[in-house]
């Protein structure tokens, strides 16, 4: 028997050594993650229009969100921050509306680092445009230059009793880290799973769903390693191919 179908949105690639041939495209770690679930990966491209892009909504089984761009501040109603990163707003447009078709299909979702933060805007939460720069105290979570990709970085505490507690089988999860922003105001439907030591939201997942979890480190990146990470993508596939 064949096994589900995960979409997974492409990046907007434009290479530093053929600029002239901008590309469409995802990081090998999260097919891998996906293809070792058993699951098939379709990598959905950054589509203007409904029609093409509802056309491969309608042929998955299961969605995931991956990393990438900073969300636009406007979708969640704030004038962009000076320390806000680089945006996409092609990227923001098809992922909203992937989400929004998920959420009222109860199909299942998966949403890592931009993940988390694009479906907490999609529902109606918010963000923070940059953590040192808007919450006192908080430690560093923007480890790119200092870590390896699949080197932990902190600890979180997973909310007893969650899904995602189930799935990690702990209550204390060494992850790695690699964003700047993160989760302020959470979304009506989602709950919080997890938590950095600093108070961050590290996790959210929905209310009476099927499968929704958002996480904000990188499970891609540990997986084959760690097989924590790896049941993150096992659950998806899983849920998708009910």
């Amino acid at each position: 028997m064949a096994g589900p179908i995960i979409g997974i949105v492409c990046m907007d690639d434009h290479p530093q050594l053929d600029k002239h041939a901008p590309r469409f495209g995802q990081n090998q770690s999260y097919i891998h993650a996906v293809a070792r679930a058993g699951a098939a990966p379709l990598l959905i491209p950054l589509l203007a229009g409904e029609a093409p892009l509802r056309s491969l909504y309608d042929r998955i089984d299961g969605l995931l969100l991956p990393g990438g761009e900073d969300v636009h501040p406007n979708q969640y109603g704030e004038p962009v921050h000076d320390k806000c990163g680089k945006i996409s707003d092609l990227r923001d447009e098809v992922e909203l509306a992937l989400i929004r078709w998920a959420m009222a299909d109860h199909k299942p979702l998966l949403a890592i680092c931009r993940g988390i933060q694009v479906l907490n805007v999609a529902l109606g939460g918010s963000l923070y445009q940059d953590i040192q720069a808007q919450v006192p105290g908080a430690g560093r979570h923007n480890c790119h230059d200092s870590h390896a990709r699949n080197q932990a970085a902190h600890d979180v505490a997973v909310v007893p009793d969650s899904r995602l507690a189930y799935l990690v089988g702990t209550e204390l999860l060494p992850v790695n880290s690699f964003h700047h922003q993160a989760v302020k105001e959470v979304a009506a439907g989602l709950t919080v799973a997890a938590r950095a030591t600093d108070g961050i939201i590290e996790a959210v997942e929905g209310e009476g769903r099927p499968f929704v979890l958002g996480v904000q480190w990188h499970p891609e990146e540990m997986a084959e390693e760690d097989s924590r990470a790896q049941r993150l993508f096992d659950a998806l596939a899983e849920a998708s191919g009910r």
